[in-house]
């Protein structure tokens, strides 16, 4: 099976609310969708949404990198050459690792049709279903309160809680939603690099003699300063997670080798692909150290690849992929199936995509 084409599209959903972290505010998310298609009719998906503030990338961007670099590099290649796509995808160009990740899902999910197999069960198949948590985003106390009871009202058991815009403040967003949601909530606190070294030991010193429990908490300080985590992950009880610190496997062998952080997120945006994160995976499962599977507001698409990818790896224990259930609508026929909190692959080969409804023909 050869690759005959590579298109791009560009895919629109508005979220049921906008989405407010530390570093950005979003209200609908606008992605780039790749296809790749083949001499034997089958066409492989892929997407990669515009994180310009953690990836650098943006949609022409995404755009340029794919159709000026690296489609012309796999048109007539076999798609059963994996780990040669790999090569040619990662050496097209330095950085550009959204742009990668799109155009290497779209590889897999066609290896996955060629062999007409799930593609977590060809990755590894370690477990059939995956549980998400759910974002609430930074707001004022009484909104985040309301959002937090409203998706365990939805049945979500474990809330990423969005921090870091306002230190003084973040503690007490942390002890209201606490305080409200049922005992057996599980809270995940994502900073999104918003703390100095010292505020983040301070604040999780507080949550920790509050008995807030938090399960984690993510990205504390700058991506760049490995020692200011490494001084938060040291002085503190609650586990720290690595994110926007490891977008590569030597980022996160660094990491480990240093202990700068207890856990490491996997995000195929920042991996550049597949391939990367299943080897940052087999690193941390050689250091015995667990991984979550995180998203950038991907739509079902990029969002059912990471899954497949958590689904083929027992190291990834914690899920956050939560993108497409906040959205109020999903084009994607196919793909990964939420269920509630809940996320199962769908029967079909590769990805099991069949189409997607409402893409718009980009341009560059």
């Amino acid at each position: 099976m050869k690759i005959t084409a590579v298109k791009l599209y560009k895919m629109c959903i508005p979220l049921i609310a906008p989405f407010k972290t530390a570093l950005r505010t979003v209200e609908s998310i606008e992605n780039v969708v790749v296809t790749l298609e083949t001499d034997e009719g089958a066409t492989g998906f892929g997407e990669a949404p515009p994180t310009a503030v953690i990836t650098g990338d943006t949609i022409p961007s995404i755009a340029g990198a794919i159709r000026g670099f690296i489609a012309p590099k796999l048109i007539g290649r076999d798609v059963e050459s994996v780990d040669e796509l790999h090569d040619v995808i990662e050496g097209s160009m330095v950085h550009n690792t959204s742009a990668k990740a799109a155009v290497e899902i779209a590889v897999y999910d066609l290896v996955g049709k060629r062999w007409d197999v799930p593609l977590f069960k060809l990755l590894g198949g370690a477990k059939d279903r995956l549980e998400t948590d759910i974002t609430i985003s930074v707001n004022d106390i009484d909104t985040m309160v309301r959002d937090a009871l409203d998706a365990v009202a939805r049945g979500f058991r474990i809330l990423k809680v969005k921090v870091g815009s306002d230190a003084a403040q973040d503690a007490e967003r942390l002890l209201a939603i606490k305080s409200a949601v049922p005992a057996d909530t599980v809270l995940r606190v994502d900073a999104n690099q918003g703390w100095t070294p010292r505020q983040a030991v301070r604040i999780i010193r507080r949550l920790e003699d509050a008995g807030v429990d938090a399960e984690l908490v993510e990205q504390p300080v700058k991506a760049h300063d490995i020692d200011g985590l490494r001084h938060v992950t040291a002085n503190v009880s609650t586990p720290i997670l690595a994110d926007e610190s490891v977008f590569s496997a030597a980022d996160a062998l660094h990491i480990l080798n240093t202990h700068a952080a207890d856990l490491i997120n996997i995000k195929l945006m920042k991996t550049g692909g597949l391939y990367n994160a299943m080897s940052i995976a087999s690193i941390a499962k050689t250091c015995g150290v667990e991984c979550m599977m995180g998203c950038m507001l991907e739509g079902n698409v990029a969002v059912t690849a990471a899954a497949h990818a958590a689904m083929a790896r027992g190291v990834i224990t914690k899920i956050d992929l939560d993108g497409p259930a906040l959205c109020k609508s999903n084009p994607v026929v196919g793909g990964a199936r939420f269920e509630g909190r809940f996320i199962l692959p769908s029967e079909g080969a590769g990805l099991g995509i069949q189409r997607i409804e409402g893409l718009i023909p980009l341009e560059v």
